[in-house]
């Protein structure tokens, strides 16, 4: 006999009791409100069905009544569907209530977490913006900036500066970042196998290869 598998994850589990039931799940546009006490009738259903669990039945009604598009469904006016597409009476306002709450929170934590990364990605590409200032500067390239008018400064000359060792590569270390022609001094805020994150005078942070370290 031709063994048959299990099916795989909550939204291969939706698909198949859509597919079995169209009058009560969907997977496209807005999603009926269900019967109350429909995990019962699913498992009574689908007891011997060797594709799905009971375990894979609750996980995937978990999944498919917590979404957007099902608590979109559950407002005022609708009605509860049984597997059959029958209906089981309207909604309560409590269950609308709860299900609106429901839907602004998830909403809510989707814009935070969007916000988040936004802000990550612009430190990100700030950081790399500036990194490639300072290498144009150590490259010979002149830097994007007002040149001071009529005024005269006697450069003081460059102390030599020593590579650290292994064991002054530590966080929280002050340190000097060899960027060719000119230092920058740093601090040290993560180590990374031969690779160091440090964090300029300036809030900045880049990466930088522990040998353009210096004290």
């Amino acid at each position: 006999m031709e063994k048959t598998e299990k099916l795989a994850s909550s939204k291969q589990v939706i698909a198949y009791i859509a597919e079995l039931f169209p009058k009560c799940f969907t997977i496209e546009g807005e999603a009926r409100p269900l019967k109350i006490g429909i995990f019962q009738d699913l498992a009574e259903r689908l007891g011997e069905d060797p594709k799905v669990s009971k375990t894979q039945l609750r996980a995937a009604l978990r999944q498919y009544t917590s979404s957007w598009r099902y608590l979109h469904g559950v407002k005022p006016g609708a009605s509860r569907v049984d597997l059959d597409g029958n209906s089981c009476g309207e909604l309560e306002q409590e269950h609308v209530e709860h299900a609106q709450k429901e839907l602004a929170e998830s909403k809510a934590r989707v814009a935070e977490r969007r916000k988040q990364q936004q802000a990550e990605k612009n430190a990100d590409d700030k950081s790399k913006k500036a990194f490639k200032q300072q290498k144009s500067i150590g490259n010979g390239q002149k830097p994007k900036a007002n040149k001071p008018k009529n005024t005269k400064v006697k450069q003081k000359p460059v102390q030599p500066r020593r590579a650290l060792k292994a064991d002054e590569v530590i966080v929280g270390k002050d340190v000097n970042v060899n960027m060719g022609n000119g230092n920058m001094p740093a601090t040290i805020v993560e180590i990374n196998k031969d690779e160091v994150r440090v964090r300029l005078n300036n809030g900045l942070t880049m990466l930088v290869k522990a040998e353009h370290l210096c004290s």
